[in-house]
C-alpha cells in the first residue's frame, strides 16, 4: 500500500494575507511546523507541498517534494475537491493524507495512528475531529438539550466538528466519487490543541500564544 502526504498551498490568501510563510515569535514560518511534523511520521511513502508559486520552495526542507500546480486551483471559485483530485490525477497513491500548514500542532502520533486505522482495511477513510459537549442552539431552539431538564456538560451527547487537520482517503474515493470522507469513515477525535487551525488573524494570534506557552515550557 502507497501512502502519499500532501500539503496544498496558497499564497494568495485573503483573509490572512501571507499566513502560510508568517512566522510565530521567536519561532518558524507555519508551513515549517507541519512539514517537520510529517518528517517524523513512519510509514509515508512521499511527503508533497502542491502549491503554484515556487517561492514556497525556499521554505520546504529535506525529504519533502515540490509539485507546481495550475493557478486556476487557486481561485475562491474553484472547488477544492478539485484540487484533491488534480492531485490525485498527478501522484498515484493507494492511499492520501490530506493536511494544512494551518494545523501547526498536529501530532506526528496522529499521523501514524491514522495510518494504522487505514492498514486495518476496515475503513475508507479517516478525518481529525474535535469532540463538543456545550449546549447548541439551531433555529433559535435548543439543539442537544432540554432547558426544562438542564443536564451536566460532561453528561450532554457529544457532537463532533472537523477540524480540517488531517483527511485519508483512497484513490478510488477522491476520484471517482469525488468525495474526501467516505461511507466508512474513521473519526479521530484529537485534543482542543491538535484542533487549533489558523485561518483568521484572531487564530494566528492564538496558536503564536500557544506557542510560545508550550516553548515555554519545554525549556
Amino acid at each position: 500500500m502507497k501512502i502519499v502526504a500532501f500539503v496544498p498551498i496558497k499564497m494568495n490568501n485573503e483573509r490572512l494575507p501571507g499566513k502560510n510563510t508568517k512566522s510565530f515569535d521567536n519561532g518558524e514560518p507555519l508551513i515549517y511546523y507541519i512539514l517537520d511534523t510529517l518528517r517524523k511520521v513512519n510509514g509515508l511513502d512521499e511527503i508533497y507541498v502542491y502549491c503554484s508559486n515556487e517561492e514556497i520552495c525556499k521554505y520546504i526542507p529535506e525529504g519533502i517534494k515540490f509539485l507546481k500546480r495550475d493557478s486556476y486551483l487557486d481561485l475562491s471559485t474553484t472547488s477544492f475537491n478539485k484540487v484533491l483530485s488534480t492531485f490525485a490525477e498527478k501522484v498515484k497513491a493507494d492511499f492520501y493524507i490530506l493536511t494544512h500548514a494551518t494545523a501547526p500542532f498536529i501530532s506526528a502520533e496522529t499521523f501514524c495512528k491514522a495510518i494504522e486505522i487505514i492498514k486495518t482495511g476496515k475503513y475508507d477513510s479517516v478525518l481529525t475531529v474535535s469532540e463538543l459537549k456545550e449546549f447548541l442552539w439551531k433555529n433559535n431552539e435548543p439543539f442537544n438539550y432540554s432547558p426544562e431538564n438542564i443536564p451536566r456538560t460532561q453528561d450532554l451527547e457529544p457532537l463532533y466538528s472537523e477540524t480540517c487537520g488531517m483527511y485519508a482517503y483512497s484513490r478510488n474515493l477522491i476520484l471517482n466519487e469525488n468525495r474526501r470522507i467516505g461511507h466508512r469513515p474513521y473519526l479521530l477525535n484529537v485534543s482542543k490543541i491538535e484542533a487549533l487551525d489558523v485561518n483568521e488573524p484572531i487564530d494566528f494570534e492564538i496558536c503564536n500564544a500557544v506557542y510560545n506557552i508550550m516553548n515555554k515550557d519545554k525549556s
